[in-house]
């Protein structure tokens, strides 16, 4: 490990972020809420500590290896989450715990929605826009925006876009220079946050919560500025709003980019990725609705139309908005909608989950070992499209979905260990893990409730969804210490 080169760009990050806690003062000067303080003394804090850590080593000029790159993500992470949390520990409303505080930074920047506080009706702006802004800095990755830079420090990016970028494939750049490819995917990012907040702003938002609401929206986060969160509108207009901009934010960004470039709509029609995304929410959203339907949950069938095909999109995106309490529908709907969150969005997208491109690589290879016991000698490959995979990438799907289960179940049994019950340590580490945000049980509606020790379980659980498991778990393993 090159320490020099990660301590100078550690430092760069922190005071890069530390400018992030500039705007909630401007945005509590203009609302007296008394609440500028908290952050400018947090920004002091992250910036000086940035800048004492850059400076011994600002003239170090050195090309990072991959295992830097691991390195720098996974402290990234840690160090932000926890400077993030200062301006929540300074504040006087409302009054956090350091465990509650950073565990509301982690879901922040890891964009899962899972929050420990109540009252949001209540609270200061600031801070409501403070909670807003930490998920639309971590939906694509501030490592992603800081990658864009680093070229003008002297070193180079693609290490940490590899280690960074959700996806089983990502070797490969929209553009050729991977400056490049941070642009384009932020002024993708940036387009579809301002095409949400006037399309929320033109469905009947106030300019703050609309401004606020597309931050979370486009970055599959879910925190709200109410209790209710998108229930608290009683719009049909505006949760039409969050459909639409969830269906897209969860979709390849890459994508996104060859549509736009190219002006046409055929890279989504001919993505098999995509289409078998559609067709899951679909699936999930037809059975939703036919059980509250048949179940007469809502007295009219609008609503439960709408509140049937909003809270599949939202959790099946792993965005996590709520129009209603949808832990106590009926029959197995609520376990269904837990579940179709581990296939979360699309590769490439701000979407959690396992991915829906290594859910279809795992049932296209599990076809494979059918037609194999029936004609052993076969050759058959595995394909997306025309594109035949290589073994190397199966072996990889094969083996994020063992470690993801596997840690599933540690940490599950974890949190029944400090006395959770098993419905909510359950649907707890898969919200956090997949970073969805509400659960079933005692977290349906908060986890203020839950044990400080279950707390920093599913701080962990989120880190480890953020960042697909590999790029932290390879950390912790003796091979990657080795020279």
């Amino acid at each position: 490990m090159q320490r020099t080169a990660v301590q100078k760009i550690m430092g760069m990050f922190l005071m890069v972020f530390s400018l992030t806690m500039l705007p909630p003062v401007v945005v509590s000067f203009l609302y007296a809420d008394g609440e500028a303080y908290a952050f400018f003394y947090a920004f002091l804090m992250t910036c000086v500590s940035g800048l004492m850590i850059w400076f011994p080593v600002r003239r170090f000029r050195k090309e990072l290896r991959l295992r830097d790159g691991f390195i720098i993500v996974a402290m990234f992470w840690v160090v932000l989450s926890v400077s993030g949390s200062l301006p929540l520990v300074l504040s006087d409303n409302p009054v956090l715990s350091i465990t509650d505080a950073v565990f509301e930074s982690v879901s922040g920047l890891t964009t899962t929605g899972a929050t420990v506080i109540t009252g949001l009706d209540h609270l200061p702006k600031s801070i409501l826009f403070y909670r807003q802004q930490l998920q639309w800095l971590g939906g694509m990755g501030i490592i992603v925006l800081a990658v864009a830079v680093l070229p003008m420090l002297g070193i180079g990016g693609m290490q940490l876009y590899r280690a960074e970028t959700p996806g089983p494939m990502k070797d490969n750049k929209l553009t050729p220079r991977i400056t490049e490819t941070a642009k384009a995917l932020w002024y993708i990012y940036l387009g579809l946050t301002i095409a949400c907040a006037l399309a929320y702003w033109t469905a009947g938002m106030n300019a703050f919560d609309a401004l606020t609401h597309s931050f979370s929206t486009v970055a599959i986060g879910g925190f709200s500025t109410h209790d209710a969160s998108m229930g608290y509108f009683q719009s049909y207009w505006i949760q039409a709003v969050a459909m639409v901009f969830m269906l897209l934010a969860a979709v390849n960004f890459s994508l996104h980019f060859i549509a736009w470039r190219g002006l046409t709509v055929a890279p989504y029609l001919q993505d098999e990725e995509f289409k078998t995304y559609i067709k899951v929410l679909l699936f999930v959203a037809l059975i939703t609705i036919g059980f509250l339907l048949l179940n007469n949950t809502f007295s009219a069938t609008s609503d439960a139309l709408f509140h049937g095909l909003f809270q599949a999109i939202s959790i099946g995106t792993t965005t996590g908005f709520t129009t209603a309490d949808f832990s106590v529908w009926p029959g197995s709907i609520p376990l269904l909608l837990i579940l179709v969150s581990f296939i979360g969005g699309c590769a490439g997208s701000t979407g959690g989950g396992m991915k829906v491109i290594r859910v279809l690589l795992l049932v296209k290879q599990g076809k494979r070992e059918v037609v194999r016991l029936i004609h052993p000698s076969a050759q058959v490959s595995v394909k997306i499209g025309n594109h035949i995979l290589e073994d190397r990438v199966l072996e990889a799907v094969w083996g994020f979905f063992s470690l993801y289960v596997v840690a599933f179940a540690v940490m599950a049994l974890g949190l029944t260990a400090t006395g959770l019950d098993l419905v909510t340590a359950f649907s707890a580490v898969a919200a956090c893990m997949n970073n969805l945000g509400p659960g079933l049980g005692s977290v349906a509606a908060h986890y203020g409730d839950i044990n400080n020790v279950a707390k920093w379980i599913l701080c962990f659980a989120m880190l480890l969804g953020r960042l697909e498991i590999f790029t932290l778990l390879v950390l912790l393993t003796p091979t990657f210490w080795r020279r």
